[in-house]
């Protein structure tokens, strides 16, 4: 295994615990804004805040499980 191997499979690596954090964050979100929108004092801007994040992380994780799945030829 070279050194480019190895750079490759940590930055794999790197990739994976990323999407990983950005899922959880994204889940974490979801259940917030949940919880926000069942209270009786709602906050409907820090709920529209809370909403593009979650579509911001969603882009995010969506860019880098592109990067993870390698490109199939038909």
């Amino acid at each position: 295994m070279n050194t480019s191997d190895k750079i490759s499979m940590k930055t794999e690596e790197v990739l994976r615990v990323e999407l990983e954090f950005f899922r959880q964050e994204h889940s974490d979100l979801d259940q917030a804004i949940t919880v926000l929108s069942n209270s009786a004092t709602t906050d409907r801007l820090v709920i529209q805040r809370l909403k593009k994040k979650k579509l911001q992380l969603k882009d995010k994780i969506k860019r880098l499980e592109d990067r993870l799945t390698p490109d199939i030829i038909a």
